[in-house]
């Protein structure tokens, strides 16, 4: 199956994410998104007047974020476009592509841009009224912090998930390590020569501007946040959870950025390409929910749907990137469908580079076209996993590249 919508070549960018408390802690998330935005398309030389619809994906609430896309459009130089705010929670940036898809296929739309921010750093702290209780007395919550370790559901945190799919398939702390010395070899590729495959989609080295916008203050040179690793590294780490399996070493890291891209029709995507003979088009995309307390599995299903509905099997597929907020998710994916787990998500992934929630796909997504580009094009898969024990997945076919 294919979609109408085409992804123009080089129309998308991310900033580097940073650590938790970070470069960026200071940011208003949707306001630092527009402003980048806006500098990529500036560059692209997009005009955002051409823009018909917008989807802005954000997780974490910022002061009079209310508003969403109506505002975020207006900053970034396209007040004549509107469209949704999404929520779903680590899977927002693939919601927001497919949602972006879907209104161009309707014809509700004939070019989009999409953007998803997040600042884990500094969440709210909310206060909720209860007449009924106790002298009139609320309830609050940390944002972040409070949703991290507690399931509504289950009462679980996020880490139990993981420990209960590493628990029910067998899966060692060594055999994570594995996976994260191999994961940090990968990200090493996208370093090399200056950061050049970062450089293919991402300002380097990127300014850090006042809470203002007017002053720059200091400079990424990259993602922060990111350690260096070894065998005798990890080995020194014990589970976080007792009698648990997964370290600190085996799970990302919050994070802070954003990331953009354009989706268009077929005749607008070639006006705005950067190689109009390079085309990237969505084949297909799935979505599934597991067991409660299960998410690492969720993956699973919503790759497999993604597969059924673009007509490909896990063989086709040449390029795969996951959200893996913990190593065991690329371990249980690749035991389900017999893909080489050390050749999964080249030049980095959210295991290592962190993890700003609704970000986090969109740039996964946007690395996954590169190294598709890089190949001479082909089938690429992602995969991420989402609270609520859910997930999204997608399959884009890059054709005309040449390797």
């Amino acid at each position: 199956m294919s979609f109408a919508s085409e992804i123009p070549y080089g129309a998308y960018w991310s900033t580097p994410f940073a650590k938790w408390q970070g470069a960026l802690q200071h940011q208003h998330s949707l306001k630092f998104a527009a402003s980048v935005a806006m500098v990529a398309l500036q560059e692209r030389r997009i005009d955002t007047t051409s823009f018909d619809w917008v989807v802005l994906g954000m997780t974490i609430p910022q002061h009079q974020s209310f508003y969403g896309t109506p505002w975020f459009s207006g900053l970034v130089g396209a007040p004549q476009a509107t469209g949704p705010t999404i929520s779903q929670a680590c899977a927002t940036g693939a919601r927001c592509l497919i949602n972006a898809s879907q209104e161009i296929d309707s014809g509700g739309a004939t070019s989009t841009l999409v953007v998803a921010c997040d600042r884990t750093s500094n969440g709210a702290h909310l206060y909720y009224p209860q007449p009924a209780g106790i002298g009139g007395t609320g309830v609050h919550e940390d944002w972040v912090l409070d949703n991290f370790m507690h399931e509504p559901l289950g009462g679980h945190s996020m880490l139990q998930t993981a420990e209960n799919v590493a628990q029910k398939h067998q899966i060692t702390t060594a055999e994570q390590h594995d996976v994260v010395l191999r994961r940090y070899e990968q990200y090493q590729d996208a370093l090399k020569d200056d950061h050049a495959f970062q450089k293919r989609y991402m300002k380097l080295p990127f300014p850090v501007m006042d809470e203002k916008g007017r002053k720059q203050i200091g400079t990424l040179e990259g993602d922060e946040g990111v350690f260096a690793t070894s065998p005798s590294a990890l080995a020194k780490l014990k589970p976080v959870m007792k009698e648990g399996t997964v370290t600190f070493g085996g799970q990302t890291h919050p994070a802070d950025g954003n990331a953009g891209l354009v989706l268009a029709t077929p005749e607008k995507a070639r006006e705005m390409s950067r190689d109009p003979g390079i085309r990237i088009r969505i084949k297909g995309y799935g979505q599934s929910r597991v067991d409660l307390a299960y998410m690492p599995e969720a993956p699973i299903p919503a790759a497999q749907a993604a597969l059924r509905q673009a007509n490909v099997k896990i063989s086709d597929i040449a390029a795969i990137k996951s959200h893996n907020p913990f190593a065991v998710n690329d371990i249980v994916f690749s035991r389900a469908t017999g893909c080489d787990l050390n050749s999964m998500n080249n030049y980095g992934c959210s295991l290592i580079w962190g993890h700003p929630q609704a970000p986090t796909g969109l740039r996964a997504i946007i690395e996954l076209i590169e190294e598709l580009v890089l190949r001479g094009g082909g089938l690429g898969l992602f995969h991420g996993c989402a609270a609520g024990d859910s997930s999204v997945a997608v399959v884009i076919e890059v054709s005309g590249a040449r390797a």
